[in-house]
């Protein structure tokens, strides 16, 4: 089953520095992930501030700046990954190193017959 997992966190709550250390260890742990055939996909996010917010109504588009809502942890990556179960999901989770400081939300994912294969 697939598994997203949601990393949120403060935006500025990491140093240049830190933000570069914990990019590597993502990266290492996506590459330890697909050895194991449980990497999907994983991706850090661009600022909040780069965000647009999309609502159709009454068939008419809203565009509006920023992220959907306004909270103290923005969404700022995830990782798509295949899991067992939802323990062996929340394992990967806590090995992610955006939980150290933030948080981390794990979601079973719907998968929807007939959409494109993914390459």
């Amino acid at each position: 089953m697939k598994y997203m997992l949601l990393i949120y966190a403060e935006e500025h709550v990491y140093t240049e520095p830190e933000r570069v250390e914990c990019y590597g260890e993502s990266s290492n742990l996506a590459h330890q992930l697909s050895t194991n055939g449980q990497y999907v996909s994983a991706s850090p996010l661009q600022s909040v501030s780069t965000a647009v917010s999309v609502r159709v109504r009454d068939g008419k588009r809203l565009v509006t700046d920023g992220p959907f809502a306004e909270t103290r942890e923005q969404l700022g990556g995830y990782f798509m990954v295949e899991a067992k179960n939802q323990d062996e999901a929340i394992d990967i989770a806590s090995r992610i190193p955006g939980a150290r400081k933030g948080t981390v939300e794990v979601r079973p994912v719907v998968e929807l017959q007939g959409l494109p294969a993914q390459e």
